[in-house]
């Protein structure tokens, strides 16, 4: 069964507000449209490195979220792009953005809600 908010032995950052942290940093990427995306790249490094420390509750479903988020947008991103020399990569292009957008959104929405992003 998996724990909704875990215990917390009380040193550094607790697993909700670290989740906070990782969907601010890629929200700071995206808002920043691409300028901070370093920042991008800490949230997703940051969430691989918990990931172990947060297997078996609610805050595993949100690291995972973040992690394909970012690896399906870059591999959209990176078709765009390439679609830009036949002019319909523009459109891919801010149809990935925009899916990119709604899934943190989504993700920290839920993670407000204390649900996993996964359920609707």
């Amino acid at each position: 069964m998996t724990q909704a908010f875990p215990p917390e032995d009380g040193t550094g950052l607790s697993m909700r507000n670290l989740t906070h942290l990782i969907y601010g940093l890629f929200a700071l990427g995206l808002l920043s449209a691409g300028f901070f995306g370093v920042a991008t790249i800490a949230a997703v490094v940051l969430a691989y490195l918990k990931r172990g420390d947060a297997a078996g509750t609610l805050y595993a479903a949100h690291f995972d979220w973040v992690i394909k988020t970012f690896w399906w947008g870059l591999l959209w991103i990176l078709i765009s792009a390439v679609f830009t020399f036949i002019f319909i990569g523009w459109v891919t292009g801010l149809i990935a953005i925009v899916w990119i957008v709604y899934r943190v959104i989504k993700g920290w929405l839920a993670l407000f809600s204390a649900q996993s992003p996964l359920a609707d």
